[in-house]
């Protein structure tokens, strides 16, 4: 059902919505500040991203969607509705180095030819006869496009691999996760984020929760429990993410492809958070 209403106007489902959404954008308006995006920009923005998800989230089956019913559900006015419509639903497009630097170190970590008996990247040899692991053979079987040489110095540059003494390509523990504020970190972090909201909000509009999305949490601890318990949960963490691209990677290898996509996400945070005293730690 779609309800449109003024500020003064809003239910008590509503305001319930108030305070979460208010703590999820907490952490992204200090990015906002901190980058220079400033809240005229980032009100053109969402004037923008009302219209198109109203425009395309919720046409009727059949029926064209009219400026006036995505006025109605926007309390955007007609005129601007008008003028911002037709933008096209927005498209993620994935930036080359992060499609190919991904896939060539998913192989990596879960092709058994290129990992040890405990599923860990081999050193690699720039090059090998026959069907002896190399980091010619590793790049070869994800892309034809770019010489393994190419690859090799850009990741050298970028601190993704280095050589041991026996002149080895060693993938670096660093390689997993991008660094610095660049287009590959900025790339995942709109991705991950979008699908962790999108799996939370799917299960609040939807009749029955559809995706996992669960977490461990525990307050008033501290400082050195809060950050053993953060090493040892990325220790776990890690184990996981290796094991889902192993059956993964084994799985794509005969599956014809398709249109869909799947994303299994992992995240772990700490912070010095004083309990309320109104409500006692939670142990």
């Amino acid at each position: 059902m779609v309800r449109a209403m003024s500020d003064g106007n809003a239910t008590s489902e509503d305001a319930a919505l108030h305070a979460p959404v208010a703590r999820l954008l907490r952490p992204l308006v200090r990015l906002f500040v901190a980058r220079g995006i400033t809240f005229p920009a980032l009100t053109n923005l969402l004037r923008e991203l009302y219209v198109n998800v109203a425009e395309y989230d919720f046409a009727l089956p059949g029926k064209e969607q009219t400026d006036s019913r995505v006025s109605l559900l926007t309390g955007i006015h007609r005129k601007e509705v008008r003028r911002l419509r037709g933008a096209g639903a927005p498209v993620s497009a994935v930036p080359a180095v992060v499609s190919r630097t991904s896939r060539i170190i998913a192989r990596w970590l879960a092709d058994p030819r290129f990992t040890d008996g405990q599923g860990r990247p081999l050193p690699l040899p720039r090059a090998a006869p026959g069907e002896t692991p190399s980091f010619e053979a590793l790049v070869s079987g994800v892309t034809r496009d770019l010489r393994p040489r190419a690859v090799l110095d850009e990741w050298l540059d970028r601190g993704l691999a280095t050589l041991d003494a026996e002149d080895r390509i060693v993938l670096a523990e660093g390689a997993y996760v991008p660094k610095g504020g660049g287009e590959p970190q900025l790339y995942y972090f709109g991705r991950n984020l979008h699908d962790h909201i999108a799996a939370s909000v799917a299960n609040i509009v939807g009749e029955a929760p559809r995706f996992l999305e669960r977490a461990v949490h525990y307050d008033g601890l501290s400082e050195d429990l809060a950050k053993r318990l953060e090493a040892r949960a990325r220790e776990i963490a890690m184990e996981a993410l290796h094991q889902a691209n192993r059956e993964a990677h084994a799985a794509c290898q005969g599956d014809p492809g398709g249109e869909h996509r799947w994303n299994f996400g992992i995240y772990v945070y700490a912070e010095a958070a004083p309990a309320s005293p109104q409500a006692p730690a939670a142990r």
